[in-house]
């Protein structure tokens, strides 16, 4: 996972895999079938351990203001804590990989629509007129922002830069907004 993470799918060779791995070539292909199926193999473990504490962050109670913030600073923390692998697997390195891909597609897709309808769910639970606009018009835009801040991060953008756009975004989407004291 964190060699596709920092090396990227088309820098991440067979060889440096089964060497990170430490199994030889023949383990990899009989146990995933070729890269392409490892390298979905890594996609489903970031998945379930690195997503869902920045999934939590959207669960707390608080003003929106604050839990959109806390929300933007978790995606800035999980892109930026080991400069060895910058940004998020899924929002840089398999956005890319998608290119040519149609299955890759699909599963990028499919990524994002989680983490939108995981942000959506959030926003429906403020009380009206505290947003500013409508959940479902703020929710992609949210979605979009934390993955600019992942490709920011994955390009070396430093924690602070990205922290303020994470304050100011929280601050513009909330009637209401409560400016962070941290």
């Amino acid at each position: 996972m964190k060699l596709f993470w920092a090396e990227g799918y088309d820098g991440a060779s067979v060889a440096r895999l089964s060497q990170a791995m430490g199994v030889p070539k023949a383990s990899l292909y009989r146990d995933h079938g070729d890269k392409r199926g490892l390298f979905m193999a890594a996609i489903d473990r970031y998945a379930r351990l690195r997503v869902p504490a920045v999934l939590r962050v959207l669960e707390r109670p608080g003003p929106p203001a604050k839990v959109l913030e806390g929300f933007l600073l978790a995606v800035i923390d999980l892109g930026t804590a080991d400069p060895r692998t910058p940004g998020c697997l899924v929002a840089c390195v398999l956005a890319e990989a998608a290119g040519a891909d149609l299955g890759l597609r699909q599963e990028f897709r499919r990524r994002l629509h989680q983490m939108d309808d995981a942000i959506l769910t959030c926003l429906r639970r403020f009380p009206p007129g505290t947003l500013a606009t409508a959940p479902e018009a703020l929710a992609p835009v949210v979605a979009a922002t934390a993955r600019g801040l992942m490709t920011q991060a994955r390009a070396g953008e430093k924690p602070i830069a990205l922290q303020s756009v994470a304050r100011t975004a929280a601050m513009l989407w909330c009637n209401d907004p409560s400016p962070s004291r941290e």
